[in-house]
């Protein structure tokens, strides 16, 4: 079963935190609680969320803003951070940079 660094981001907790998980498409659902959408936050860098978390009620965990600090949207329920290369379908690890960025973006 392949696994890959990623952080993982709840609405109740003020961090997210690391750690190792397996990328089967069961366990990610099981993960964000319903089906998986993928948001790019940066080129090969991105936000996997349930697609449906707004519409379900899950409660609000993070702003997503532009370059400018403008929000263009907001992330409902768990969420986790990981690389997606553009030439690839497979989640990957992060890199101690992504792991320092999104520690950063992704707290109060």
């Amino acid at each position: 079963m392949a696994k890959t660094r990623a952080i993982i981001k709840r609405p109740d907790e003020p961090y997210g935190h690391m750690c190792n998980i397996s990328t089967t498409l069961e366990n990610l659902q099981k993960i964000v609680e319903g089906y998986i959408e993928s948001v790019t936050i940066r080129p090969g860098l991105v936000i996997i969320c349930n697609e449906e978390g707004k519409l379900v009620g899950l409660p609000f965990n993070r702003a997503l803003r532009d370059e400018e600090g403008r929000v263009y949207d907001i992330v409902a329920g768990t969420f986790f951070l990981c690389q997606a290369p553009a030439d690839g379908e497979d989640f990957e690890g992060l890199t101690e940079e992504q792991v320092e960025f999104g520690m950063t973006r992704f707290r109060h």
